[in-house]
């Protein structure tokens, strides 16, 4: 059985279900039926959502399963919550800590996450521009300090 499509492949508009069908009994039924609001997820998403569930939600066990950063786990959670209909207001506790750093960072983890930059441009804007190189000298300090 082929997978749900859910965008028109046409326009990329949402696509409604008409139709359902028992493969037992041979009942057809028509109508305008909705889709339910997990099925909407991208494959990234549902894929965090099975990580997740299988993990009871245990975000520990959920960084170690993704290889991934707290914030990470809870960036991608916020993006499932929000792709599902709930729109989190932050907490008292979450304004404090989100200042204008803290925000830039989590925006460029956010754009990582969703595939919209690569590892390597996350870490030169994270690293706040270009990307350092390391000449043999600062190299070789680094390797071993006490030679430095």
């Amino acid at each position: 059985m082929r997978p749900l499509i859910l965008k028109c492949p046409s326009c990329n508009g949402d696509i409604g279900v008409a139709k359902l069908h028992c493969h037992s009994c041979g009942i057809t039924i028509e109508g305008d039926f909705s889709v339910p609001a997990l099925l909407r997820l991208n494959r990234a998403q549902l894929d965090f959502v099975e990580v997740f569930l299988k993990n009871r939600g245990i975000i520990r066990e959920v960084e170690r399963e993704l290889g991934v950063s707290y914030p990470t786990v809870r960036a991608r959670l916020d993006e499932v919550l929000a792709a599902i209909g709930f729109n989190l207001a932050p907490t008292p506790a979450d304004e404090r800590q989100e200042d204008s750093t803290n925000r830039g960072r989590r925006a460029v983890l956010e754009q990582l996450s969703a595939g919209k930059i690569t590892p390597e441009e996350a870490m030169r804007a994270l690293s706040g521009g270009a990307p350092r190189t390391i000449g043999n000298k600062e190299k070789s300090e680094r390797e071993d300090p006490e030679n430095g």
